[in-house]
């Protein structure tokens, strides 16, 4: 099915399920106290990243997933498509926010040659991810620039190659077939201005997100990346935005670079979000494929929660 194709059955859907969810709400006279209360602003609790949290598409921000407000839950499951000229990536994900203040996030990636001399060949890994809010509201908190602050780990557990060949990733240089990131995020909401910035500084040793590995030939040890995100809230229903990523570069047969993309989501209701983008993610194993040095293409991102 083509990208095209996809979107424009997903606007139905969304279409169909958001009133659903609002007949429903209408219909309600009494909610029970064990129900979540979704009682966050539209659209504040971001979308879900390739890596399973709540925040931009390929950066984490501070803000917690779901709807529920400090004396409540909340969570999501979400799936996202990114392809670029010789690759492409699936990601099914769930994240759990509790009291507005931990969130809980397990993501599984499918990364597969689409072309080229390694067509065929998929990469699998799973991500745990845990996020504590430490400091601040990036709502509520208008009258003081003291963003909202949180903390944050991914355990990453790369499961090995398959198709074309069927070896464990250090076959492609890496050191370790797990590791774990660790990050602080820093996000401020600007209702007057109707906009979003973010802010995170990621340790990590991760090749790719940790989709070849971690650690390499050229380093094999953690590094301190950064990562920024800038959105403007167009109306309560769309916001648009750019980010980027820096990367390590710890394996000689991969000139890793900095991901960065430009975005638009749709936040039809609190249950419903769609995001497309354009997205660069740079040079993937290309000294050894002689495949497109500059991979980019479109990404798509579905989530429904509450």
């Amino acid at each position: 099915m083509k990208l095209t194709q996809l979107s424009v059955m997903t606007t139905a859907i969304l279409l169909i399920a958001c009133s659903a969810a609002a007949y429903a709400d209408d219909a309600v006279v009494t909610t029970p106290s064990y129900a979540p209360d979704m009682g966050k602003l539209l659209a504040t609790g971001g979308v879900s990243n390739v890596e399973g949290s709540a925040g931009g598409g390929i950066t984490p921000w501070a803000v917690i997933a779901g709807y529920g407000s400090r004396d409540s839950y909340g969570g999501n499951v979400h799936y996202t498509y990114l392809g670029t000229q010789d690759f492409k990536l699936d990601t099914f994900g769930v994240a759990v926010g509790i009291l507005d203040r931990v969130e809980l996030s397990a993501a599984k990636q499918t990364f597969s040659a689409t072309s080229g001399p390694l067509n065929g060949l998929n990469i699998n890994q799973d991500i745990y991810g845990i996020k504590v809010k430490v400091a601040g509201d990036a709502v509520y908190d208008q009258d003081s620039w003291m963003p909202q602050i949180a903390i944050g780990a991914e355990y990453k557990r790369n499961t090995g190659l398959s198709g074309l060949l069927n070896a464990p990733v250090t076959a492609l240089g890496a050191k370790k077939t797990t590791g774990t990131d660790y990050y602080v995020s820093a996000t401020k909401i600007f209702l007057d201005q109707s906009l979003l910035a973010n802010v995170t500084i990621r340790e990590t040793e991760a090749n790719q997100m940790g989709l070849l590995g971690f650690g390499g030939d050229l380093h094999d040890n953690y590094r301190a990346e950064f990562e920024g995100s800038l959105a403007y809230l167009i109306n309560k229903h769309w916001v648009a935005g750019v980010e980027y990523r820096e990367k390590p570069h710890n394996l000689s047969v991969d000139n890793e670079a900095a991901y960065y993309d430009a975005f638009v989501a749709w936040f039809p209701c609190k249950n419903m979000s769609v995001t497309l983008a354009y997205a660069n993610l740079g040079s993937i194993v290309a000294p050894v494929t002689g495949n497109n040095d500059k991979q980019s293409g479109a990404y798509l991102s579905l989530q429904a929660g509450f």
